[in-house]
């Protein structure tokens, strides 16, 4: 299906790019022909239903806005697309879906709630599942959960990281951070004067680098060169003598 949705989309002038994934089909379009894309769908390729509009943190390379729209037909077979577009980190904003879905209002109120994303054109675009008066987007990596140094960290996986933990018996180890929690060097209160932190160094701080995936070439070079197990030699059965036989009596 993306391919036929690639082909309306750019004869309606949109570069959309279809994206490798392991969900349903994914494509990528630019923020300006965000609508433009969702009214494409919509009208010329029937995906009438919209399911769910929500972001992801890409650090430095701004935030992700994704929706999954759909279309069901033949009975039980639905067609299923994920769209997504990239904006900047940088007072972040894009136009609102709400006009074209109907489902799309709420998704968007969550979503700015969430990582501050500003969606133009949006009729009510007012906080929806926080306290009155919270500071911050909770879903941007940069803010820091600091409740869980407050309060001591249950989820040890190895002796002596928690306080839970014996305190006779256990092995000395260096105690570890929970997860969302940077290091204290990169957050939390500065003496007056100092210069403003970077906002992602508490997430950059945090982040595990990520393995290094290897090719296809390379792994099965990797492959090829490891060491074949050594087969024990077969061991020959010993051979078995007959049993002697005994001569029959004559009889007269």
């Amino acid at each position: 299906m993306s391919d036929d949705v690639v082909g309306a989309l750019t004869e309606a002038g949109i570069a959309a790019t279809k994206v490798d994934s392991f969900g349903p089909e994914t494509i990528d379009v630019p923020a300006e022909a965000w609508v433009a894309t969702h009214e494409v769908l919509r009208d010329e390729v029937g995906l009438t239903f919209f399911d769910f509009l929500t972001a992801s943190d890409e650090l430095n390379d701004g935030f992700r806005v994704v929706t999954h729209v759909a279309d069901f037909w033949g009975g039980a077979h639905v067609d299923h697309l994920l769209v997504r577009t990239l904006i900047p980190r940088a007072a972040p904003s894009l136009a609102s879906l709400s006009g074209l879905y109907a489902g799309a209002n709420w998704h968007e109120r969550e979503t700015f709630e969430m990582f501050g994303i500003t969606f133009d054109g949006h009729p009510n675009l007012i906080p929806l599942l926080l306290p009155d008066g919270f500071e911050g987007n909770p879903l941007r990596k940069e803010f820091v959960l600091a409740s869980r140094i407050a309060k001591p960290w249950p989820g040890a996986k190895e002796p002596g990281e928690s306080d839970h933990a014996p305190k006779a018996g256990a092995p000395s180890r260096r105690r570890t951070l929970p997860p969302g929690v940077p290091d204290p060097e990169s957050w939390g209160p500065r003496p007056p004067g100092s210069p403003d932190p970077d906002p992602l160094a508490p997430a950059l701080s945090a982040a595990t680098p990520a393995r290094p995936r290897r090719a296809a070439g390379e792994r099965r070079t990797a492959k090829q060169t490891e060491p074949k197990p050594v087969e024990p030699a077969p061991v020959e059965p010993a051979p078995v003598e007959p049993a002697p036989v005994e001569p029959k009596p004559e009889t007269e």
